[in-house]
């Protein structure tokens, strides 16, 4: 941010300090700074090219100081590991509206496709984390936002499991089974999304190819 400046000889303020005071006033709060900037974070990694979000470059959309990012996270990994946070909360909240909106007893197997379904709207509809969630982003960045980004899918395969098994009547080996080849169907479909600068939608043919697995994991 520029400097103040100089009051005038005759000690009056000058129109543009008065401007300046007033922007200074108008400053977000430190949460909605901190939602600013991960909006904006999230933004640049849907833009065309692969290069990584420096903290520079993210200061200089934001128009402010790197050190002005810095009073908000204590580094960039920090940012990530919020974004990762939101993509949990988010995607797991819509799974647990699946199974609440499921009576007991319900078709397991459709329940699981669902889950799926879910997973990749989420990712088509937020290209930027579509990146995080595929690793793409993280490369050159600290292994532990791999690793609990690992621990997502661990975490939403488990999910998969659990309903083939409690309401689809596999048996543990079986949901197992099936469970791992949704995986690797969202997965693919994930990589795909985003190796192709978003340019395969993960919706394109999803009900077929969602038919096609119904059949597949009986």
């Amino acid at each position: 941010m520029n400097p103040m400046p100089s009051t005038p000889a005759d000690n009056r303020p000058s129109e543009a300090s008065s401007d300046t005071r007033t922007a200074v006033r108008k400053r977000p709060p430190p949460g909605e700074r901190r939602v600013q900037i991960l909006q904006t974070m999230a933004a640049m990694l849907q833009e065309p090219g692969t290069e990584p979000v420096t903290t520079a470059a993210l200061a200089a959309r934001l128009d402010v100081s790197e050190a002005a990012l810095y009073r908000h996270f204590a580094s960039k990994a920090q940012m990530f590991e919020d974004l990762i946070a939101f993509i949990e909360t988010s995607v797991f909240g819509l799974i647990n509206q699946i199974q609440s909106r499921h009576a007991e007893g319900a078709d397991g197997r459709r329940q699981a496709l669902q889950i799926v379904a879910v997973f990749l709207q989420f990712a088509e509809k937020n290209p930027g984390m579509a990146r995080v969630m595929a690793g793409d982003a993280l490369v050159r960045e600290n292994l532990r936002l791999q690793q609990r980004m690992n621990l997502f899918f661990d975490k939403l395969e488990a999910a998969l499991k659990q309903v083939l098994q409690t309401e689809g009547g596999q048996n543990a080996t079986d949901a197992a089974l099936s469970a791992s080849v949704l995986m690797a169907f969202a997965s693919g479909k994930l990589q795909r999304f985003v190796r192709s600068g978003f340019r395969h939608a993960p919706s394109a043919q999803l009900d077929a190819a969602l038919a096609l697995l119904l059949r597949a994991i009986h």
